[in-house]
């Protein structure tokens, strides 16, 4: 994507998963530091913020999409020119991680390889006595499908900052290996090609 001197990279990300796992919640707590319970998304809601990451920044253009089942096909329209995706799942609910799951099943069908970079998220930590996912559990799913992986809460503001800012740098590291790579045949990396050794590991 070409950048303008002095202005951010643009990044579109989409995030994905179930009903009432938190896309929204999440997403409005990096954008504004605000978190209310929020009514089901209809169709998907848009939401832009710029991260500085020292030496570099990017523009976000969020898009949060409907989890619930009726909306499962328009969710696909707006994949389209996705640069990243944050796979959320509710972990005290193992059905959303299954949901999630599937998801990555969509993706892979809808981008050619080295179009995205994603992320799973295992949301709701502050309900842990609830939990029926286990950190391993995440961990070892994204592991197995070269993803980056954190836990986050938005109600308690924990790891959301710091999961878009490891979004935003493996964007932005792919873009400059990228651009440091003579153009010939197809160089991109492809969907499962993982994270750079600084982002394997982001839950604590």
């Amino acid at each position: 994507m070409a950048q303008v001197a002095g202005q951010p990279r643009v990044f579109k990300l989409v995030l994905l998963g179930s009903g009432s796992v938190g896309k929204s919640s999440l997403a409005l707590r990096y954008v504004r530091n605000d978190f209310r319970s929020t009514l089901p998304t209809v169709g998907c809601a848009f939401f832009t913020k710029v991260v500085d990451l020292g030496a570099a920044s990017a523009k976000f253009e969020i898009w949060d999409t409907a989890g619930q089942e009726k909306y499962h096909s328009v969710c696909h329209l707006y994949f389209r020119g996705a640069n990243a995706a944050l796979l959320v799942y509710d972990i005290t609910s193992k059905e959303s991680f299954r949901k999630a799951q599937q998801w990555l099943q969509e993706l892979e069908k809808e981008f050619s390889p080295g179009e995205v970079v994603v992320m799973l998220v295992g949301n709701k930590t502050d309900l842990g006595a609830e939990r029926e996912v286990t950190l391993e559990e995440g961990q070892e799913f994204a592991e197995s499908q070269r993803l980056l992986f954190m836990e986050t809460s938005a109600r308690a503001n924990h790891q959301v900052t710091e999961a878009f800012s490891a979004v935003a740098r493996e964007l932005l590291q792919r873009a400059e290996r990228e651009q440091c790579q003579t153009p010939r045949g197809d160089a991109r990396l492809a969907l499962n090609q993982g994270p750079t050794g600084w982002a394997k590991c982001c839950a604590r």
